[in-house]
């Protein structure tokens, strides 16, 4: 072992490209250890990956550590190393008594190594330390720029939301003004992300609505749209069910919107020949009363197992419901899991000359979950399931 770890002392460095540990010794060890050089702040770390099959975990390591590693995986647990660096190749066979076998080959010329930046700034739509003034004002960023700690995962979520909104940029008819609905608005934190992106940065004209029940939240939200100059925002007092102001949308933004009322904006959208949908549904509960299955009875008895077999049904079957509404749908993750567990987003996109068809396949699913959906009776669905509206 004394020759490999005289080439780790010398070789571990800013021109190391990857080293690779393998021949597991033990059948519950990790196939394999990848190791790289990475940046953080500057310093330049090692950072080792393993893989258990699902996950794969990282740590960056400094030279002397990852070198006492390296050695003790190899005396342990593993059988070969493989090292490249932009100047030489080497192979190392290890037995199990620690005797290693090194290997020393030069590549025909110099490889180049790029040594990751591992603490690089994320490019967001919205730019980390440039003031947005609703951010600010909503308490997201300080008014240097500098998004606030406790609030990062809120900047993460309107970037993420973002995304989306641009990923649907082709379907909107840019060249006359666009009307936006946001249902459920709330503070309103996505409205204004929305606004700024698509009249300040991308320059359409847009005019965009936002509605929800707290009267105090709307007025606050047109103090601010009028502070900004936002002449094409305006915010309304009023319940999506009941909701008459307009009767065509560019585009349906639904967030949160708790159980039914999700189903009531989608079937507006609809209504309103809306080219674009965008949803996150919040607390179904409609078909948690419903949902029963002789077949899978022995799952559907858990209470919790349940909940969430429903608030998932009921979203793939709203998904299916606008697919036969001619739109093209897409079940997508709006932010991770550990932020909050009401993380789906519907999205869809209607397509040209999209035909309004029932799916017989949907039916029969239905019955055999002896569902349902308020959303298939809204959109007054043509097969009447189990006799319902017409």
């Amino acid at each position: 072992m004394q020759r490999l770890r005289e080439i780790l002392d010398e070789h571990l460095d800013e021109k190391l490209l990857r080293i690779t540990i393998s021949g597991r010794r033990h059948a519950g060890t990790a196939d394999k250890v990848k190791i790289r050089p990475v940046l953080v702040k500057g310093r330049l770390l090692f950072q080792t990956a393993v893989s258990d099959g699902k996950k794969e975990f990282h740590k960056n390591y400094e030279k002397d550590e990852l070198t006492c590693q390296i050695e003790a995986w190899l005396l342990q647990d593993y059988k070969q190393l493989v090292m490249d660096t932009q100047e030489l190749s080497v192979q190392a066979l290890v037995s199990k008594k620690g005797q290693a076998t090194v290997k020393i080959k030069k590549p025909d010329r110099p490889r180049q190594a790029a040594v990751a930046e591992h603490n690089r700034k994320k490019q967001y739509l919205l730019e980390e330390g440039r003031a947005v003034p609703f951010l600010v004002d909503l308490g997201v960023q300080t008014p240097e720029g500098k998004t606030v700690n406790a609030r990062y995962h809120k900047f993460r979520q309107i970037n993420r939301f973002l995304e989306f909104v641009a990923d649907i940029l082709p379907a909107l008819d840019k060249d006359r003004e666009l009307t936006i609905i946001d249902f459920g608005c709330g503070k309103s934190y996505l409205t204004f992300a929305m606004y700024y992106y698509l009249h300040e940065q991308q320059g359409l004209d847009v005019r965009m609505i936002g509605l929800d029940l707290k009267e105090d939240v709307i007025a606050h939200c047109n103090q601010l749209a009028e502070k900004y100059g936002y002449e094409k925002l305006r915010f309304y007092t009023g319940d999506i069910a009941s909701y008459e102001g307009c009767t065509q949308a560019d585009m349906v933004v639904t967030l949160h919107a708790c159980d039914t009322a999700t189903d009531y904006a989608l079937q507006k959208a609809v209504e309103w020949n809306a080219q674009v949908i965008l949803s996150v549904p919040c607390c179904q509960h409609e078909l948690n009363g419903q949902i029963s299955s002789e077949l899978m009875q022995p799952v559907l008895k858990y209470g919790l197992v349940k909940e969430r077999m429903a608030a998932l049904l009921t979203d793939a079957f709203r998904a299916e419901l606008l697919e036969e509404q001619g739109y093209q749908v897409q079940l997508l993750e709006f932010i991770d899991m550990e932020h909050t567990p009401k993380n789906i987003l519907i999205r869809a996109v209607r397509r040209k000359n999209g035909v309004v068809k029932t799916n017989q396949a949907l039916t029969a699913c239905m019955e055999a979950w002896n569902a349902q959906p308020l959303l298939g009776k809204l959109l007054q669905r043509e097969d009447a399931l189990f006799g319902g509206v017409q």
